[in-house]
């Protein structure tokens, strides 16, 4: 499922399930995004600090939740920080569903916010866009959003701006899901994530060098790997890990792909670095490794 495109005049609700923002930054970010035609709603709770580190679990979710059901509003839009997922037994899956699908971007800790909206309506959400990046908007950052977001732009295919590095050959095809890994693999055995036992699956994910070590993407990966939904996953995508990828990363990847026999590229074209490509989750695509695209 996947519901309308942005149109000139439409309203974006930002509202921050993972920290209290600093709201000079966002009324910055909020008028490059007015200059583009479209209008910006705050949640009501962004500023409170109820648990200290952010509002309350209820007060996060009532902000996504009276987002859904404003009828004006038309995308939600988040960045990331920390502990998103408290706030998703509070979510209104249904309304999501029945009454008011729209348009949800984040990445990072929004990975459990996405996927669980996926898993529970069936609608696509999107990981790579958030707020943050029209604090210094990027023409191609600009065309991803276009392209995903906005009436009259359409993604057939993965639009890369970056060198693409091939660490296990193959092709297949799949539903793209994933996200930050760190995030993704507690989410495997996290009630509001559910993944369909007779699809294929294409997993996708991203760190930065200044989140995690090699040593621990490979905690995360192996704890993926050593799920269930294992059996279900043909290919991986990995995102923006660093300048200079280490060479025990890379590896890291290599192995992954020879233990599961499923091809495996990198990429620095989404996820915490420069550039924020949009991968659309619960979407089809395909991925072909040894030409270095991935087809919607």
């Amino acid at each position: 499922m996947q519901t309308k495109r942005l149109q000139p005049g439409d309203t974006i609700g930002i509202f921050c399930p993972s920290h209290v923002p600093q709201m000079a930054r966002y009324h910055r970010i909020a008028s490059v995004i007015e200059r583009l035609g479209y209008k910006v709603k705050f949640g009501a709770n962004m500023e409170k600090t109820t648990y200290g580190y952010a509002a309350g679990a209820e007060e996060r979710a009532a902000d996504l939740n009276n987002f859904v059901s404003d009828d004006a509003v038309k995308m939600v839009f988040f960045s990331g920080g920390a502990s998103a997922v408290e706030i998703l037994p509070y979510i209104d899956y249904e309304s999501i569903f029945c009454c008011n699908p729209k348009i949800f971007s984040s990445y990072s800790d929004g990975t459990s916010i996405l996927n669980a909206i996926h898993a529970q309506t069936g609608l696509i959400t999107y990981y790579g866009s958030s707020p943050s990046i029209f604090e210094d908007l990027r023409h191609y950052d600009y065309m991803q959003f276009c392209s995903h977001f906005v009436q009259g732009y359409e993604a057939k295919q993965f639009v890369s701006d970056s060198n693409w590095t091939t660490l296990n050959v193959g092709n297949c095809q799949g539903t793209l899901v994933g996200g930050h890994p760190a995030l993704f693999a507690p989410m495997l055995a996290n009630k509001k994530f559910e993944y369909d036992a007779t699809k294929k699956y294409i997993l996708f994910c991203e760190d930065h060098e200044k989140i995690s070590s090699p040593g621990e993407v490979a905690t995360w990966l192996a704890f993926i790997g050593q799920s269930e939904f294992m059996n279900n996953v043909v290919g991986l995508i990995f995102g923006h890990y660093s300048t200079n990828v280490p060479d025990d990363l890379l590896h890291c990847l290599e192995r992954f792909g020879a233990i599961y026999n499923i091809p495996v590229v990198y990429t620095d074209d989404f996820g915490h670095g420069t550039k924020h490509a949009i991968l659309p989750i619960g979407l089809n695509a395909a991925l072909d490794a040894d030409s270095q695209t991935l087809i919607f």
